[in-house]
């Protein structure tokens, strides 16, 4: 215990100028969205798939076939990288970079523990909500460029699909913001930790207890974000080729795959510290110094746990119609989360 409070006090007392401190944040954010990709696309993509649809997933590169998706990262970046004739060029190359740095911005204020955040935002659900809307630029910007009408019908269903689910999204975590009676993402993990249910905090209050209805609708939205089944109409290969991904190549194609995981990772990572009490767990205080190592692993279980969900919808359900679509954000997805909202403001009162 000396040991590793004696290691948390040096973390805690490196003070290096800020153009470096700077500096090590990016390169962090910068290596945790292949390896996060990475993760997902080989648990999830690969073998949970295999599993779950009973066929065998890749099994000649690495062990077990671990290193399929590295492989066909390899593949990826040896491809020509064309471009279309009549496309704009200088749009066209940029559209994949704006989808990942809607992602690299996402990652700032995610928390592995009280310490272990790049910024530790006073409004960080708000940040995330701002920021993982650009993707929607990189989208219509990929759709448009592209000068083909496929592509251009992929980014309008696109623009359309991740405006309408942003709404249900963002109502949802408004009950969760309303308990926790802050914004910051530590602050909320905190309030589910030193919370009692009925006087009894054995497990704290982890907020999936009282917004289980705020939980099913930001996992739905999340999965419309994401464009994967049953909300895939951007990118559906038997209606428009691949939408708004059908001219990319090589790296660019590339870039838009690591967005899509490293999004779901995201995603499932907020879910996680809002709903599941993020990298604390109830019998430990939250400032202790176990959390510099215990913090990442908590958030890391709960993390799959939430992306198994994301990932067994994806393989369950059969794609949606597009009006199927809408229809269930604006006459189901909205007046729900406003109904929770609503419960949530009068039992935050009564109780």
């Amino acid at each position: 215990m000396s040991q590793l409070a004696s290691g948390a006090a040096v973390l805690a007392a490196f003070d290096p100028p800020y153009w470096l401190e700077t500096a090590i944040k990016a390169l962090v954010v910068a290596v945790l969205i292949p390896t996060t990709a990475l993760i997902l696309g080989i648990v999830f993509l690969f073998k949970v798939m295999s599993w779950m649809q009973s066929r065998l997933g890749p099994q000649e590169a690495g062990p077990r076939g671990l290193l399929q998706l590295l492989a066909d990262g390899g593949k990826f970046l040896q491809k020509e990288d064309i471009i279309p004739a009549s496309a704009d060029r200088f749009v066209f190359k940029a559209a994949p970079f704006v989808v990942l740095a809607s992602t690299f911005l996402t990652y700032v204020v995610i928390p592995a523990s009280m310490n272990l955040v790049v910024e530790d935002l006073d409004v960080g659900i708000f940040y995330v909500f701002a920021v993982s809307s650009l993707s929607v630029i990189g989208v219509l910007m990929a759709g448009w460029a592209s000068a083909n009408k496929y592509s251009l019908v992929g980014g309008l269903r696109a623009a359309g699909q991740l405006i309408a689910y942003e709404l249900p999204m963002i109502l949802a975590v408004v009950g969760v913001v309303i308990q926790a009676g802050t914004l910051n993402l530590n602050g909320i993990v905190v309030a589910q930790n030193s919370g009692e249910i009925l006087g009894w905090g054995g497990i704290g209050l982890p907020f999936i207890l009282t917004q289980f209805i705020g939980f099913g609708i930001f996992l739905a939205a999340v999965q419309a974000e994401l464009t994967q089944t049953p909300f895939d109409m951007p990118v559906a290969e038997s209606e428009i080729v691949s939408g708004y991904q059908v001219e990319y190549s090589g790296f660019r194609f590339l870039t838009f795959f690591l967005g899509e995981f490293a999004t779901a990772f995201a995603f499932a990572a907020i879910a996680a510290v809002l709903f599941l009490g993020g990298w604390a767990v109830p019998w430990l205080e939250a400032d202790s110094d176990w959390y510099w190592v215990l913090g990442p692993v908590v958030l890391f279980a709960k993390i799959m746990l939430v992306s198994f969900l994301i990932f067994w919808l994806r393989f369950t359900y059969p794609r949606l119609r597009e009006d199927q679509l809408q229809t269930f954000a604006w006459k189901f997805l909205i007046p729900l989360s406003l109904v929770n909202i609503l419960a949530t403001g009068v039992l935050k009162v009564v109780l």
